[in-house]
């Protein structure tokens, strides 16, 4: 059986930003909504927004 050395690297301790802000996630539920209506896209806006905003967390 081969041995393989284990893997060495340098990772930043720096924490990492999320992909989006609270505020900026908030803001993006607010335009889906703001785009929501009868039509096809307005539709699938609304969906977006719905799904979006049960992930948030509660405030």
């Amino acid at each position: 059986m081969d041995s393989f050395s284990p893997l060495i690297g340098t990772y930043p301790t720096d924490p990492r930003l999320p992909l989006l802000t609270l505020a900026e996630a908030q803001e993006a539920v607010r335009l889906l909504r703001h785009f929501a209506d009868d039509s096809l896209e307005g539709g699938a806006a609304g969906d977006l927004a719905t799904d979006l905003a049960r992930r948030l967390p509660a405030e």
